[in-house]
């Protein structure tokens, strides 16, 4: 099936509908993590093809706009439909250029799919507002418009997620868009914009320009005064470089940043369930989420019971390739993604950590790490303060309420926390004093179309999903009126 999927992928770049090699006639390679194998070679884009992107989004611009709302929300419904269709084929491809278990990918496919449906409903649903003015004076009217041309730069963690939960909205709101796919995996956003094609997108409202040189394309066309928005989700040091560049231009931002969630459980917690919990926080996707569990803070009465339970259960986990049946744990992308994961933990385990499974790079072919639990990590190790994205994880004990909220926000990150307790005063007073955008009580999944999605601190900036990511696409234009 695997050789199938591929033959159908377009590698080409997407401007103005149509299929195009870059300017300059490069292309790069897409290796399968499993194997280090080329599987593919797409267009690499450069500046000026960023720029013809953004000639032909801002020509499509003004017909999209004024597009009804209902005609721009039956599309986004069909490409739900042809992606709910096609969902075996996208998640093949999302597990064979990025690595990830099929069980995993297919779980993408399908959330990836549910911002197209909850964006095609949200589109009729962009209300305005009418009041009196206090002073009696005129009537006060607001409208909300769309922004204009948005650069979309997604990452290779959720190459299908992170496209269409940019995308959805965007063509909601009335955008035109360039989407820049991580270079890892281009394939995925190629074969979204193929899709949305199909549904009837018009030519410019989509582009899709991969390239090797995302810094380059990606400042031309932010420099480029018809570029109203610029949404990114990656690291927070990249997207630091972003908002300074956005900031010579004055663009609107929206940044989805990087994470280092905590995984609270208090001794009053039904372990079986926080263990449940643990498992997909932690190993959703190999640990390669900004979602995912970083650091595991356990109350000293229980934490010797929930490091065997999670021992047993990570360890139990079969590793291989992301496409093989069976496959539960899949490579990492490539292999800075193994060296980090191994220095984090080698920088542990020397500081005084023990690993009770796992701990090492195994002897294979491909970019794999094993499952891996530390016990004894000091609260202070460099582990604890970086984002590890693999499956890795650090346990650390405390012994009252106030410690654990104060390990948790002893961060400079805010996207996500955890917690597990069966206190249900304390889970809320808890949720209240974590420092973060988004948090799962007695719940190891929190993401959801319908619900705003984002951190505080330096996790990012705006919220996507939910109403909220509707709006992050508009500018609210106040009318002063009498009548």
């Amino acid at each position: 099936m695997t050789d199938d999927v591929l033959s159908k992928v377009p590698t080409d770049l997407f401007i103005g509908g149509t299929w195009r090699a870059a300017s300059e006639g490069g292309r790069f390679d897409v290796t399968d993590p499993a194997t280090g194998e080329v599987i593919a070679q797409v267009a690499d884009g450069s500046a000026e093809d960023g720029l013809a992107a953004v000639t032909a989004a801002a020509e499509a611009g003004p017909a999209w706009a004024t597009t009804p709302p209902r005609q721009r929300a039956e599309i986004l419904r069909k490409a739900w439909q042809l992606m709910t269709d096609r969902a075996d084929e996208i998640a093949t491809l999302i597990s064979l250029e990025n690595g990830k278990a099929l069980v995993d990918a297919k779980g993408e496919a399908t959330y990836a799919a549910e911002f197209f449906r909850w964006y095609a409903e949200e589109t009729v649903r962009m209300d305005g507002m009418v009041t009196t003015a206090p002073s009696g004076a005129n009537r006060i009217l607001v409208v909300h418009q769309p922004v204009g041309v948005c650069v979309l730069v997604t990452p290779w963690n959720f190459p299908a997620a992170m496209a269409t939960r940019k995308m959805g909205p965007a063509l909601g709101a009335g955008c035109t868009l360039v989407l820049k796919p991580a270079s890892d995996t281009p394939l995925t956003a190629l074969l979204m914009a193929q899709i949305l094609d199909d549904a009837g997108v018009p030519p410019g409202v989509i582009n899709v320009v991969p390239a090797r040189r995302s810094g380059e394309v990606v400042a031309a066309m932010v420099n480029d005064d018809r570029v109203r928005k610029l949404s990114f989700t990656g690291s927070t040091e990249v997207g630091r470089t972003l908002l300074k560049l956005a900031a010579d231009s004055i663009v609107n931002t929206s940044m989805e940043l990087g994470g280092n969630a905590p995984f609270l459980v208090f001794a009053d917690a039904d372990i079986d369930a926080a263990i449940e919990g643990a498992m997909i926080a932690k190993m959703r996707n190999g640990g390669e989420a900004c979602t995912a569990a970083n650091r595991f803070y356990v109350e000293e009465s229980v934490a010797e019971e929930f490091a065997r339970k999670l021992s047993d259960k990570m360890g139990a986990m079969k590793v291989g390739p992301g496409t093989a049946d069976g496959t539960q744990v899949g490579p990492l992308v490539n292999e800075a993604a193994v060296r980090k994961c191994d220095e984090l933990v080698t920088g542990a385990l020397a500081a005084g950590a023990r690993a009770l499974i796992g701990g090492k790079v195994p002897e294979r072919t491909g970019w794999y790490y094993d499952p891996t639990v530390l016990v004894d990590v000091p609260a202070d190790a460099e582990i604890l303060k970086e984002e590890i994205f693999g499956p890795v994880a650090p346990i650390v004990t405390f012994t009252s309420e106030d410690e654990a909220v104060r390990f948790a926000n002893d961060t400079e990150f805010g996207l996500v926390a955890y917690l597990y307790t069966g206190d249900l005063a304390r889970g809320l007073r808890v949720s209240e004093a974590l420092e973060s955008g988004m948090v799962g009580l007695n719940r190891g999944l929190v993401s959801d179309p319908a619900a705003p999605f984002g951190g505080v601190k330096q996790s990012g900036i705006g919220r996507e999903g939910g109403h909220e990511g509707l709006l992050d696409y508009t500018e609210s234009k106040y009318i002063a009126v009498t009548w």
